[in-house]
């Protein structure tokens, strides 16, 4: 959301009380009323503004922003696949390993706190190709360092000063797409950002395997395609932030009438360090700790977040430990996943489709809770999955290894159908300060994303596997009734709060 950090009375008077016009000239009156100079978009069909843009200037900017998306998520699960070589050679642990995604994940938490405001000061795409270009710098660094320190600081760079599609990715989808299509923009999101991390499991775990290659190509192979993405960044992606091309406008009318009057309110904005920890750290906070439904739905989807890290484990312990499969192959029934994750993505696109021509045809107007029959649907599969594979793939002497694979399936399926609606129907309840919602919710995600592959492998080996799964799917049962009570009385929590639409 655009900000607005003027300084204060008092900063604004000594500035102006220690500068002078030169030449003793005298202060020019100031104009008896701006509005009239502001500049804003021509009515709704303005070719200016980004939702007018054609098919493909849209397509353009979502895949460019979506290769993006695509190489950070692929960069922070790929390398996952190089564990056991990291064991080997600097004679590590399993959690100290695990370090190596986990302090990845810990920079989404932390890089969006800096990319999210600046994005909202700077524009989109600057944002977006410095930090393509230094999560580059950073995958290549770890793929030639020399000891694990290295690594591990390398690791934890690259997802921090690489985070920005994370949060940027998202708000161009915001940016380019209208209300009623906002949910498939945020589908196609989605699946980039769920979809990278199965196929990364996959190319990663034949990467290791390949004595020619080794663990270092699973962070050539990200800051390979990481490069592709930043090329598309300079070359393709648009400026699409509404505040910043209104900026543009006024500079370009300044310039070509003479009249220096012309302004737009984003000449006003500037960026603070107190605006990134009030704004930023403290009020995402306070959000997530005082609002029911940012807090409830922030947990299910940081559950759902956690669980597609700890996977990374699991599907290897699975048919590689039990079922005797080699590296690479053992990771193959990640495209059954991922399978599940194109599924949901089409459900969700399909609903949106449906809902937003049956409100059209009553005359309805849409409200936050029409986002949250996916998620109904989600919850349950979801929970199936999780207790499919993991009752089935503890018995290979048994059970044939196709039957664990098609419960990853319905694993894929309930993850795209509980996140992304649920952070859908964020955006739409705290319109107003969504940046701040999504910041709680990236939080907590985050951390959630950072702490289960760390003990993902213990409890599994202690547990077994089907009663690790059985405990994992427990929880996930335990969150079955969120989305049904926010779609009956969601309208009654938001008339309770200070901060939702009502």
């Amino acid at each position: 959301m655009p900000m607005s950090l003027e300084k204060p009375d008092t900063a604004i008077k000594d500035d102006v009380e220690s500068l002078l016009m030169g030449g003793e000239k005298e202060f020019p009156p100031p104009l008896p009323d701006r509005s009239p100079y502001c500049v804003a978009f021509d009515g709704p069909l303005d070719p200016y503004h980004p939702h007018n843009h054609s098919l493909l200037r849209k397509l353009s900017n979502t895949f460019a922003v979506g290769l993006s998306t695509f190489s950070l998520s692929m960069g922070s699960a790929m390398f996952s696949s190089a564990n056991k070589d990291l064991e080997k050679i600097f004679h590590i642990g399993t959690s100290v390993a695990a370090l190596g995604t986990a302090l990845f994940i810990i920079g989404f938490a932390a890089g969006p706190v800096i990319y999210g405001p600046s994005s909202e000061v700077f524009g989109r795409k600057p944002i977006m190709v410095i930090s393509s270009l230094a999560y580059v710098c950073f995958e290549f660094g770890t793929a030639t360092a020399k000891d694990l320190q290295t690594i591990m600081l390398c690791r934890f760079f690259a997802g921090f000063l690489g985070s920005a599609p994370v949060v940027v990715s998202a708000a161009v989808m915001v940016d380019i797409t209208r209300a009623k299509t906002r949910g498939i923009g945020m589908a196609i999101f989605g699946s980039m950002l769920f979809g990278s991390v199965m196929i990364a499991s996959i190319i990663g775990g034949f990467i290791v395997k390949n004595p020619k290659l080794g663990w270092r190509w699973t962070s050539y192979m990200s800051g390979i395609i990481g490069s592709l993405g930043l090329a598309l960044n300079v070359f393709a992606l648009e400026e699409t932030h509404h505040p910043v091309l209104l900026a543009r406008k006024a500079e370009l009318l300044r310039r070509k009438t003479g009249n220096w009057g012309i302004y737009a309110p984003h000449d006003d904005v500037s960026l603070d360090l107190r605006n990134i920890v009030v704004d930023r750290i403290f009020k995402p906070l306070k959000l997530l700790f005082t609002e029911p439904i940012v807090f409830l739905l922030s947990l299910y989807n940081s559950f759902v977040y956690g669980i597609l890290y700890s996977f990374l484990t699991v599907i290897p312990l699975i048919f590689e430990g039990r079922y005797g499969w080699s590296s690479g192959v053992g990771e193959l029934p990640y495209i059954s996943m991922l399978l599940g994750v194109l599924s949901g993505t089409a459900i969700n696109v399909f609903y949106e489709i449906q809902n937003n021509k049956l409100l059209e045809q009553t005359g309805t107007k849409p409200t936050p809770e029409t986002r949250l029959p996916p998620v109904k649907i989600g919850a349950v599969t979801f929970v199936i999955g999780i207790f499919w594979l993991g009752w089935t793939g503890d018995y290979p002497q048994h059970i044939h290894w196709i039957v664990p694979v098609i419960g990853s399936f319905f694993i894929g399926n309930g993850l795209m159908l509980i996140f992304l609606p649920t952070m859908t129907y964020l955006i739409d309840c705290y319109l107003p300060v969504a940046a701040t919602a999504l910041a709680g919710l990236t939080f907590i995600r985050s951390g959630f994303g950072a702490a289960f592959p760390l003990f993902t492998t213990q409890m599994f080996n202690n547990l077994t596997i089907k009663w690790a799964s059985t405990l994992l799917g427990c929880v996930g049962v335990l969150m079955i009734p969120v989305p049904f009570f926010f779609a009956k009385y969601g309208v009654y929590v938001r008339s309770k709060s200070k901060e939702a639409l009502k």
